[in-house]
């Protein structure tokens, strides 16, 4: 049976070590989250994660979602009581406004505690993330009458939300979309049309579910410019704030998915449902991309979570599995073979993932910080730099993440030979269930594109050149130090190929178009890697440090250095193939007419 261990310690040292959270006690929030409060949230969220969500995770793949004739829909066994004790702590409301309702913490440590609980139980955790989705939308663009109405029920979890985006004949492409919205005299609208995929659409886990629903309104004009965004609550709700008459949406169907079984990913029907503009008209792209951005880095968070899950259950079977001798010899004389663990291949398996996990969680919450900064601080200079680097990081850390948390779910599948195959061990289910995430909030090839096409040259160019400078000053800043160069030295050739990458770019793709399009996953990954290994740097400085201060986790410190080095040695040299991919422009690709494939 699979098992689960919140990563408590490594949380903390990134947040404390590498990030230096105390550092921000002048940001809102920041005051409250002195270093024993973090430790006390973390550890209570490990517990929640490990005791409540995870023991419901195979049995929530076996079970999955029903459709009731009625078009109510239920969930797995044990999931309500889960989802209740999940929004009995608090965990909806972490980072969300005192004023509604929420603890106004900082959003760094509620990416921290999604982690956890997003690893424990993929499918369960997407009914409050799509709700946290959508608060985040009603409180960029929501009207004071909406927030005071919707919000409170909303982080209480006692109301869940949802975001409705794609339709049958459209999924990136938005401007395609045909649901409708007739104004009404009392200021409504009446929405009409299909929405497939929607994840968390019907349950009965809440009282009322508000859906985010992206429509054209009768007379706006077409393409993107003439969308709108409406809350479509599953209930009305009355002056008073209580709930009235059941809204003309239904669950027409549940998708039947490879994975997040656990999940009720529903086709949904508007049939005349009555509606509410959110924001300005025609404007609905734009509220909409809060939520869609909120959830991006959620979708990445996943990718981490999975490859951590399967991680730890690869790692305990190697050392439990016993085939074979070690090539460098017996190194368990009292049985009949070595446990696997002491095999190069399978050593290559679990330091790879390992390497990854340990840098995408640092780069996560980095990412995380910069939205807070982004937020909250009263510095314009630092809200810029860290909103820049947080729209340059979002489609890295959504892509990237994902991909590979994706191909470490079967890497770590692998380590299971046959038994990797076999239901009952739940390896299975990581692989399924990581494969969405590739996929949902941007394909990863939109993630690529949006990165090259958009990213790249916004304000001039203003955020890649300050992710580059803060890369290269790091590396400037501790070139004397011998302990450092191990890790320094290679990323900064790791940078130096990304930053010819870059421009390459600049120089063949403006005339070329399709020179951006055929290097844009690759440049994404050379992005994502680079990142990764400025991450390594920073934790290696940071374990060097403690580890001259005197620090007790010797132990754990040094396991740090090794991994660093090891992601130097073994996954940064992979920026120069994805250089000369990039470099190869689109010709081949783009050569071959479309009757030859």
């Amino acid at each position: 049976m699979p098992v689960y261990k919140a990563p408590v310690n490594d949380t903390l040292f990134v947040l404390n070590d590498v990030l230096g959270l105390e550092r921000y006690g002048n940001l809102p929030g920041f005051a409250d989250a002195t270093l024993d409060t973090i430790e006390a949230i973390l550890g209570e969220a490990a517990k929640v994660a490990e005791e409540a969500l995870f023991p419901l995770n195979l049995s929530g793949d076996q079970e999955g979602c029903t459709r009731r004739d009625d078009g109510t829909v239920t969930v797995p066994k044990g999931f309500k009581q889960a989802y209740d004790q999940y929004c009995q702590g608090g965990w909806i409301g972490l980072a969300v406004p005192e004023e509604f309702g929420g603890q106004g913490l900082p959003y760094t440590l509620h990416a921290a505690v999604g982690e956890y609980m997003s690893s424990a139980n993929m499918s369960l955790m997407m009914y409050p993330g799509l709700t946290q989705g959508a608060i985040a939308a009603i409180l960029v663009h929501g009207s004071d009458e909406q927030k005071s109405t919707y919000l409170p029920k909303m982080v209480d979890g006692s109301w869940s939300g949802t975001m409705n985006l794609t339709e049958p004949h459209c999924g990136t492409d938005l401007g395609l979309l045909r649901t409708r919205a007739a104004p009404q005299d009392d200021g409504s609208y009446k929405l009409s049309g299909q929405k497939i995929f929607i994840s968390a659409g019907e349950h009965t886990m809440t009282d009322n579910i508000v859906h985010l629903v992206l429509a054209r309104i009768e007379g706006a004009p077409e393409g993107t410019k003439g969308i709108s965004l409406f809350i479509v609550p599953k209930m009305l709700v009355n002056e008073d704030g209580s709930l009235g008459a059941r809204n003309a949406v239904t669950c027409g169907a549940i998708e039947e998915k490879m994975g997040i079984h656990g999940n009720a990913t529903c086709v949904m029907n508007y049939d005349e449902a009555t509606g509410y503009l959110i924001g300005a008209e025609n404007k609905g792209l734009s509220a909409m991309f809060v939520m869609m951005n909120e959830a991006r880095l959620g979708v990445g968070l996943q990718g981490l979570s999975v490859s951590e899950i399967a991680y730890q259950n690869a790692v305990t079977y190697a050392r439990d599995r016993i085939q074979g001798r070690s090539l460098s010899g017996v190194k368990a004389p009292d049985k009949a073979a070595d446990p696997i663990i002491v095999h190069p291949d399978i050593r290559r398996t679990l330091m790879t993932i390992r390497a990854f996990n340990e840098a995408g969680r640092a780069f996560m919450l980095w990412t995380a910080l910069k939205s807070d900064i982004a937020h909250r601080s009263e510095d314009a200079a630092e809200r810029q730099n860290a909103d820049d680097l947080l729209g340059l990081a979002t489609p890295i850390l959504k892509g990237v993440l994902t991909d590979k948390g994706f191909d470490h779910a079967v890497m770590a599948q692998q380590v299971y030979g046959g038994h990797g195959y076999i239901e009952e061990w739940g390896m299975s289910q990581y692989v399924r269930d990581a494969r969405i995430a590739m996929i949902y909030e941007g394909a990863n090839g939109i993630q690529a594109l949006d990165l090259v096409g958009r990213k790249l040259a916004l304000n001039g160019g203003r955020a890649v050149m300050a992710m580059f400078k803060e890369i290269g000053d790091f590396c400037q800043e501790n070139r004397t130090d011998e302990a450092m160069e191990p890790y320094t030295k290679t990323l900064k050739k790791g940078l130096n190929d990304l930053q010819a990458s870059t421009m390459w770019f600049m120089q063949n793709a403006m005339a070329k178009p399709d020179n951006a399009g055929a290097g844009s996953t690759d440049y994404m990954h050379l992005f994502g890697v680079v990142t990764l290994g400025y991450m390594w740097a920073k934790m290696a400085k940071a374990a060097q440090e403690r580890l001259a201060a005197g620090d007790v986790r010797e132990d754990y410190l040094k396991a740090k250095l090794v991994t660093a080095r090891f992601f130097m040695e073994r996954i940064m040299p992979e920026t120069a193939m994805r250089k000369s991919r990039i470099e190869a422009g689109a010709d081949t690709m783009m050569e071959l007419p479309a009757e030859a494939f």
